[in-house]
């Protein structure tokens, strides 16, 4: 289940004001924190996302609003960084993943949760420590 072409609710704007400030801290490893640039203003942006499944080089991210969110395309147009689980990490090579690559990227409670969640589309980001 993907929700193509369709705006988050008005619940889940406020939401991520919420989850912005708890993301990407060491306490709270389910939510990372992704920085990027948009494409045309160039401002910056930092939208919480929820770590699926991860691998030593590559994080998965579930998609409940498609591909074609905003932050998604920033990342593809111009990079940026992912802050999670304390640590700030450079983010490249942003493709798309299939739901069977996610399951084998994680393992117990994380893995029976993708696996029962509809999603079927993931965003697999290669990620390296920020500095290198």
């Amino acid at each position: 289940m993907t929700i193509q072409n369709r705006r988050p609710p008005a619940f889940a704007q406020g939401f991520n004001k919420i989850a912005a400030r708890l993301a990407g801290h060491r306490l709270v490893p389910l939510w990372a924190l992704v920085q990027h640039r948009g494409r045309k203003s160039g401002r910056a942006y930092r939208t919480p996302i929820a770590i699926v499944g991860s691998t030593p080089s590559s994080v998965y991210i579930g998609l409940p609003w498609g591909r074609h969110t905003d932050w998604i395309r920033n990342l593809q147009a111009g990079g940026g960084t992912l802050v999670w689980k304390g640590q700030t990490f450079a983010v490249a090579e942003p493709a798309f993943a299939g739901k069977d690559e996610v399951l084998a990227s994680t393992s117990g409670l994380r893995r029976e949760l993708a696996r029962r969640w509809p999603l079927q589309d993931y965003l697999r980001l290669t990620v390296q420590p920020a500095g290198h």
